[in-house]
């Protein structure tokens, strides 16, 4: 408990130190010069634009014909997402604008939140935005852990001007199970962070597929899209990471530590580099704050697992790899070590020349969030 109360003191220490006013500015995190600029800028200005195609869906007769039989917003919920002409799919390979997830006819939850606000906006509809404490997912792609949260919207009553009209009667619109949100908590978010969140996934993606160049201008614009979003401060520091640009990866994320001091991902996400460039004093100091904060990071039980496989003590590693599994249950790997371990656990004397293979891939992995990328049964 000591130990705890301490580490807990530096953390506020820290973020006593650095005043918000006096955060170095926004420009000392960019390096527009080591990156090929594209030919167009990422930018969230026609994120909420009904294309040609919306704008006459909204005016077609079946539309209006909802809108008329259960007023403005119950039915612009059941034009868009009863089993109708749309069939729109929930898949997560890719955040969309309100545009293309309406010509795809799919999207993650992040999409379908924002082609859903482009209709209601259009239909002068009041929306509010909020993310949903569920448990986070998370999957590993290479070097990189990504982290997936969640958001969903109300639509209130119609506006008159700019002051709504009526009572708080609001319809939450959300595109996970009921099950699967029910009594957990939210909070609303402003409608920069949603474009903010849109812009910092589309750069996660983006340097999934190998674009790290054109990951940078999407993650640059997230920052200043919304500069209270820490996750695209911390996309920003991975992708000068991966480019070999360690100082202002540094930089980037002691920024955000500034900013928030007990954010874990960053302090995991620096630590690797200090000890890479011989300060490790500093970068244990961050291994403890994280640990007091958060003892069992993403992988924590998955490589004590295979480390009881290497020991050949399966019935331990068959246990490890079930609680990783309740933890991250859409990753197939620890499902696969699971079934492994049990398959071994029954028959002990089968050959175990496999093991290696996920401790390999084990070393420090850096951390991305992303909004909206879960999985969806």
């Amino acid at each position: 408990m000591k130990c705890l109360m301490g580490l807990l003191i530096v953390v506020l220490a820290g973020c006593a130190a650095v005043p918000g006013n006096r955060l170095p500015p926004l420009e000392t995190l960019f390096a527009d010069d080591s990156y090929l600029r594209p030919a167009t800028l990422p930018a969230a200005d026609a994120l909420f634009t009904l294309s040609p195609a919306m704008r006459a869906h909204l005016d077609s007769p079946a539309f209006r014909a909802q809108l008329r039989n259960r007023g403005k917003e119950q039915g612009l919920v059941a034009a868009l997402y009863d089993a109708g002409e749309l069939k729109l799919e929930y898949e997560t390979t890719q955040t969309r604008s309100a545009a293309e997830a309406y010509a795809a006819r799919r999207g993650n939850c992040l999409s379908l939140v924002i082609m859903t606000a482009a209709f209601a906006k259009a239909l002068q509809l009041e929306v509010r935005y909020h993310h949903v404490m569920v448990d986070e997912s998370w999957r590993q792609s290479g070097e990189l852990v990504v982290f997936s949260g969640h958001v969903n919207l109300s639509l209130g009553r119609p506006l008159l001007g700019e002051k709504s009209v009526g009572t708080e009667r609001v319809l939450t619109v959300d595109f996970l199970p009921a099950a699967d949100v029910a009594g957990y908590h939210s909070y609303e978010l402003p409608e920069t962070t949603i474009a903010a969140m849109y812009l910092n996934n589309r750069a996660v993606e983006t340097m999934l597929a190998g674009g790290l160049d054109t990951a940078y201008w999407w993650a640059r614009a997230a920052v200043r899209q919304d500069p209270s979003f820490g996750a695209a401060y911390n996309t920003l520091a991975v992708i000068h990471r991966r480019h070999g640009n360690d100082p202002m990866a540094e930089r980037t994320w002691r920024l955000l530590l500034a900013r928030e001091p007990e954010n874990v991902v960053a302090m995991r996400n620096l630590a690797p580099l200090l000890a890479s460039s011989g300060r490790q004093a500093e970068a244990d100091q961050l291994n403890r704050q994280a640990a007091a904060i958060e003892p069992h990071p993403p992988f924590y039980f998955f490589q004590l697992g295979v480390a009881a496989m290497e020991r050949h003590d399966y019935a331990t590693a068959r246990d490890l790899f079930a609680r990783e599994v309740r933890r991250a249950p859409f990753h197939d790997e620890f499902r696969r070590w699971l079934e492994m371990a049990s398959r071994r656990l029954e028959d002990s004397t089968r050959g175990d020349g496999v093991l290696g293979r996920g401790a390999d891939r084990m070393r420090s992995p850096m951390c991305l969030t992303q909004s909206c990328s879960r999985q969806q049964n």
